[in-house]
């Protein structure tokens, strides 16, 4: 599977449905990230996203989450997650980001409706690859997110950081 064939996406009456098929990881979040700028620039407040189809997932993609939660719960909207299976909900609860995401929600206006919404849903193709500075900032961005939720995250997080921080200094004195 390409990354460009892994992320599906619907416009529905009041939400955005996005669904990742194959590993959620640092290949598709910036896709992903493409999608939900977009729609909340038409001022979309409420995501779902689909895991059903996600055979797990990588920090920068849960980092990615953590933060568009985060965005969009500045404006009064949520992030859903949507059939998880057990071991998606359980990488979410072991960072914590089960208090920022709304994981299987029991009063989600989707409820019900799951498999109808997936047959709608399109291909996401991005109009933009990445590039490897541009990966390298999501990166840094998603797990500065993960490392911000709570203590835990901060001490499993900080050599990453670290070593992504060094990485990104370096890349700025080399442009100087």
């Amino acid at each position: 599977m390409s990354v460009e064939n892994g992320i599906y996406f619907g416009a529905f009456d009041g939400f955005t449905w996005i669904r990742c098929e194959g590993k959620g990881s640092f290949m598709q979040s910036p896709a992903l990230k493409d999608c939900t700028q977009a729609r909340q620039e038409d001022g979309e407040t409420l995501f779902v996203i689909d895991l059903q189809a996600c055979t797990g997932m990588d920090s920068t993609f849960m980092g990615f989450l953590a933060g568009l939660a985060a965005r969009v719960g500045r404006v009064g909207g949520q992030v859903q997650i949507a059939a998880p299976g057990e071991r998606n909900r359980q990488s979410l609860e072991d960072l914590g980001l089960d208090c920022l995401l709304h994981i299987s929600p029991p009063e989600a206006v989707w409820r019900g409706h799951a498999d109808e919404i997936r047959s709608k849903l399109e291909p996401y193709s991005s109009k933009r690859l990445p590039g490897v500075k541009e990966r390298a900032k999501h990166v840094l961005e998603a797990h500065r997110t993960l490392a911000s939720t709570s203590e835990e995250n901060a001490e499993r997080f900080a050599g990453v950081l670290e070593v992504f921080e060094k990485q990104a200094s370096d890349d700025s004195e080399a442009e100087s």
